[in-house]
């Protein structure tokens, strides 16, 4: 039988929790991680008619793209909806499962299903993950420097780019003299030993950082092993906030607004003045992202899409027109997402996309 916790771990291996931003809450909201899942309802918000919804079509855990829980609770009396529907859902035994910017910022995120649908080519990360990256490196004898390295990848470094299994490796030969109760793989306790050994560098997210450490003392033969690990500044370009890239060819500015308006159903697009050319480059950030306009402007879009903007954050941009769409419509496709990594990882469970909008803005 699925759990909770089985859920979480195929959500969080496509969007890991390290990835949310400062201020987020994603991850489990409600319920206990060993709960058996009857079935899953997916929704972007969770209000009390969701929880009444998941009631009744029979399922006990909730996954929604925004989090409930945002800040502490003091008391749970059933003053605002937040209150109300976590009293419902914890009376039904209902669990609620949040991933929020880190679903976001994942590379296979929101944002890139965005680019996906608007058929941008050559997507990247506008604003790349910082201090988030570290470097490995290992000493190991040859004879096992492949095991190591296998080791390593299996275990999530070596990622560059849309590269895998990257590591950079030198041959030289180490030296060490075993104490008394040691074990020593190679060599006498007492004498000073010289080994023929590969330095094998790598990258890792800091966030792999013990599960990386683990595989590799699993891994290597030595007693001691011996291995350094540092902060790089490189940025992390896979991961982050929006993305970038180019429309497979020019488009006439008005056209492409009115095609977008209607591919996401979209009630009233707003926009700022029309850059007086083509569009071909093309920034985005959903949900509320106004305030990085000024890096997609940088970056050289003609246009950038988000969710939400203030009044002044649509001012100061020659040559690129912002167009916001509503936070609820470039947010929506979570659903999607969270129905394709769950139907993958689990066959056969019970999944629904639930039936109501939650969304609410209204349009006249």
């Amino acid at each position: 039988m699925v759990k909770i916790k089985d859920i979480a771990n195929a959500l969080e291996m496509f969007a890991p929790l390290p990835l949310q931003d400062d201020f987020d809450n994603s991850g489990l909201q409600i319920g206990l991680t060993d709960a058996e899942v009857a079935g899953v309802l997916l929704c972007l918000d969770v209000t009390e008619a969701i929880v009444d919804e998941a009631i009744a079509s029979g399922c006990n855990l909730i996954i929604s793209h925004h989090p409930i829980i945002f800040k502490p609770l003091k008391r749970i009396t059933g003053s605002n909806y937040i209150e109300r529907l976590i009293i419902k859902a914890l009376a039904n035994g209902i669990a609620i499962y949040s991933a929020h910017t880190n679903l976001d910022n994942a590379a296979e995120g929101i944002n890139n299903r965005l680019a996906g649908i608007i058929g941008m080519q050559n997507v990247r990360i506008l604003l790349p993950k910082e201090d988030s990256l570290l470097k490995l490196s290992v000493y190991v004898p040859v004879s096992h420097a492949d095991a190591v390295r296998n080791a390593l990848f299996a275990a999530g470094c070596g990622n560059i780019g849309n590269y895998d299994s990257c590591s950079y490796n030198v041959e030289g030969f180490g030296t060490f003299r075993a104490g008394e109760g040691c074990n020593p793989f190679c060599g006498a306790t007492g004498e000073l030993h010289k080994e023929e050994e590969m330095r094998i560098e790598t990258v890792l997210p800091s966030y792999i950082k013990n599960r990386v450490i683990s595989a590799l003392l699993k891994a290597h033969p030595y007693e001691e092993p011996a291995y350094d690990i540092y902060p790089i500044k490189n940025s992390w370009d896979t991961v982050g906030t929006g993305v970038i890239g180019e429309l497979p060819v020019e488009r006439d500015a008005l056209e492409l607004l009115a095609e977008i308006k209607g591919k996401f159903g979209v009630g009233c697009l707003r926009y700022s003045p029309l850059p007086g050319k083509k569009i071909k480059r093309v920034a985005l950030c959903s949900g509320a992202g106004g305030g990085f306009a000024q890096a997609a402007m940088s970056a050289g879009a003609d246009l950038y899409l988000t969710g939400e903007a203030r009044y002044h954050d649509l001012f100061n941009y020659p040559g690129m027109t912002v167009a916001v769409i509503g936070h609820y419509e470039s947010e929506i496709c979570a659903t999607d997402i969270f129905s394709e990594v769950l139907s993958r990882s689990f066959p056969g469970l019970k999944i629904v996309k639930t039936a109501l909008n939650v969304n609410p803005v209204n349009y006249m």
